[in-house]
């Protein structure tokens, strides 16, 4: 085997290998927080602590607020690229690219706009407000 035949060998295990590296970081990754949990549990008496320490590892939906912010940085993103193609490149498809990620973004905010917070979530945070 040459090193021409080589090639379309780590081609095809590269992207293999890379999913394996993040499937493997990301359980180690959990099996570490939920030890880490498990440590701070043994030293905490208190239920509620614990309980509030549960909700705040636990992974969160995004927000509304969330969904308008990436809306727009994606955008504005894609405005980039449209613009760089436009002015800079002169390619259509760097401008075609430019404008799905423009539309992304539109997209994005929309769905920041059209779902609201969920009431939970207001009154998880009103209720964590007032116990303070």
């Amino acid at each position: 085997m040459n090193e021409f035949q080589l090639i379309p060998i780590f081609s095809i295990l590269m992207p293999v290998f890379l999913i394996w590296i993040i499937f493997a970081y990301n359980t180690r990754s959990e099996k570490n927080k939920y030890n880490t949990i498990i440590e701070v549990s043994k030293n905490i008496k208190d239920g509620e602590q614990i309980q509030e320490l549960l909700e705040g590892l636990t992974e969160r939906k995004k927000s509304s607020i969330d969904l308008r912010r990436t809306g727009l940085v994606t955008l504005f993103v894609g405005v980039g690229l449209t613009a760089l193609d436009y002015f800079g490149l002169g390619t259509n498809v760097v401008f075609g690219v430019g404008l799905l990620v423009m539309f992304i973004g539109i997209g994005q905010m929309f769905a920041g706009y059209i779902y609201p917070n969920q009431p939970g979530e207001i009154n998880k945070a009103v209720e964590g407000f007032e116990k303070k």
